[in-house]
């Protein structure tokens, strides 16, 4: 893959219109898509983010994703079971 080297001028309000090579790359025509910028020791760093909606930053907690990844590891061993109808996998948790 060969490395981007643009240049853009910015407009007197500082809009910026990135060119085509640097959206694709960046993927920012996907509907959501912010660019971040991160200031560095040696100038900026630039990427794509989808920001997370606030009801549902729960789940890209750092416990809930282990927690997903040790699910994931448990279906790719096998260890999961199904049940066969909605009533199976209530009466799987009922106390009897």
């Amino acid at each position: 893959m060969s490395r981007i080297h643009e240049f853009v001028t910015p407009q007197r309000s500082g809009v910026i219109s990135l060119p085509a090579r640097v959206r694709e790359r960046l993927g920012v025509g996907r509907p959501g898509v912010q660019i971040e910028f991160t200031e560095t020791s040696d100038g900026f760093s630039v990427r794509a983010v989808v920001p997370v909606p606030a009801e549902q930053q729960w789940f890209w907690s750092d416990r809930w994703q282990e927690m997903e990844r040790e699910a994931d590891a448990d279906i790719a061993a096998g260890r999961v079971r199904g049940a066969e109808s909605a009533e199976a996998f209530r009466d799987h948790f009922t106390a009897k």
